[in-house]
C-alpha cells in the first residue's frame, strides 16, 4: 500500500483531454473541486451501504471452520431480507484541504464523511492514526474490484497511508498479545483481533491521482481489515516526541505540520515534523532539546523563554 507519495509530497497534476485548444495543443482540464466531489461521493457511498450487506450472520454465530473473512453482496433475490450495511455503519467527519492532495484550488477544510463497521470487536485498545499497526487488509472499489491486498500480518505505519485509511483503522480495536498464535506454517494469527470495514470518499483516498491503474479518478474505496496489534505512542522519527503529538493543528493528518518549512525546499524535500529529527531546523536535534543531561525526556517540554512555544519548535531557543 504505497501511500506516502500521495500523502506527504505536494505535486501539481494537470489532467489533459483529447480535445485540442485553439493553438492545436491539448486542452488542460483542472482537477475537480473537493467541494463538488465530496457530496457526490457521499451520495454514492450511502446508496452502496443501503443496497449491500456483509455476512454478519456468520460473525454473530460463527459456523465451524469460519475464516472470519468479510464478504459483501447485494441485497436482492434470496438476499432481499438482509440487513443493509448502513444499519451497522458508524461515521466520522474529517476535513480535507486542497494542499493535502497537491491541488492549487485553495479549498480549505472541506468536510468528508468516513464510514466504518466493526464486524468483530478486538479484545484490546485502539491505535491512533499516527501509530504503527500489525494488520492484514484488502482494498477494493465499491464494485469489489481489488487493487491491493496483504493476506498475512505486516507492520504498517498509519501516518504513511491515506487519511481515510489511517483514521478508519484508528476506530477499530486491536487484539491482545496473549492471543497471538504461532502457526505451524510460520505465519501468525491473533484470536481476538479486530475485523472491520472502512468505506471512504475519494478525498480521503487518492482523489484525482490514484497510485494504481485499477483505481479510477475520484473513486470511493473500501478496505476490509484485520487489526492484530499496534505500538502505542509510535515515534516515527525517534526524536522523543510521539508522532500523534506532532499533529500540531489536530486535524488528523500529519503531512501539513512542518515547523521549519521555510528553511526547506522542493529540491531538498519538505519533511513534516513527525519525520523530522530537528523540528525547528535550528541544527539541534529535537531529542536533545527535550532531554536532560542524562538523556531523560523532560515533561513538560522545555520552553526557555516562556513564550508558550517549546524549545524544540522554537528556532530562537
Amino acid at each position: 500500500m504505497k501511500y506516502g507519495v500521495l500523502v506527504f509530497i505536494c505535486f501539481a497534476v494537470t489532467l489533459l483531454s483529447c480535445k485540442n485548444d485553439d493553438n492545436g495543443g491539448p486542452e488542460a482540464i483542472p482537477p475537480s473541486l473537493l467541494s463538488d466531489v465530496a457530496p457526490e461521493d457521499d451520495e454514492t457511498i450511502r446508496e452502496f451501504l443501503n443496497t449491500h450487506f456483509y455476512n454478519y450472520e456468520e460473525f454473530e454465530t460463527p459456523p465451524e471452520g469460519f475464516d472470519y473473512r468479510i464478504v459483501i453482496d447485494t441485497i436482492a433475490g434470496e438476499n432481499a431480507d438482509k440487513r443493509p450495511l448502513m444499519e451497522d455503519a458508524e461515521s466520522i467527519t474529517l476535513n480535507v484541504s486542497s494542499s493535502f492532495l497537491g491541488l492549487s484550488a485553495g479549498e480549505e477544510n472541506i468536510a468528508h464523511k468516513l464510514y466504518y463497521i466493526e464486524a468483530r470487536e478486538g479484545g484490546g485498545e485502539s491505535p491512533t492514526y499516527a501509530d504503527s499497526t500489525f494488520v492484514k487488509y484488502e482494498g477494493t472499489l465499491l464494485d469489489g474490484t481489488p487493487f491491493d491486498q496483504r493476506s498475512e500480518f505486516l507492520w504498517q505505519e498509519l501516518a504513511g497511508t491515506v487519511q481515510g485509511y489511517s483514521n478508519g483503522v484508528a476506530q477499530m480495536k486491536a487484539g491482545t498479545s496473549d492471543q497471538v498464535i504461532d502457526n505451524p506454517d510460520g505465519t501468525y494469527s491473533i484470536a481476538n483481533s479486530g475485523i472491520g470495514l472502512i468505506i471512504m470518499p475519494s478525498g480521503l483516498g487518492y482523489f484525482h491521482s490514484p497510485n494504481s491503474s485499477v483505481i479510477p479518478r475520484y473513486a470511493p474505496l473500501i478496505f476490509k481489515m484485520e487489526l492484530g496489534a499496534f505500538i502505542e505512542d509510535t515515534d516515527s522519527d525517534n526524536d522523543g516526541i510521539p508522532s500523534i503529538q506532532e499533529d500540531l493543528n489536530g486535524n488528523g493528518y500529519l503531512g501539513d505540520d512542518n515547523t521549519d518549512i521555510d528553511q526547506e525546499s522542493s529540491f531538498t524535500g519538505f519533511i513534516p515534523n513527525f519525520r523530522d529529527s530537528d523540528d525547528d531546523g535550528d541544527g539541534i536535534p529535537t531529542r536533545d532539546e527535550i532531554s536532560d543531561e542524562n538523556g531523560n525526556i523532560i515533561i513538560p517540554y522545555p520552553d526557555a523563554d516562556g513564550d508558550g512555544v517549546p524549545d524544540y519548535l522554537d528556532p530562537d531557543n
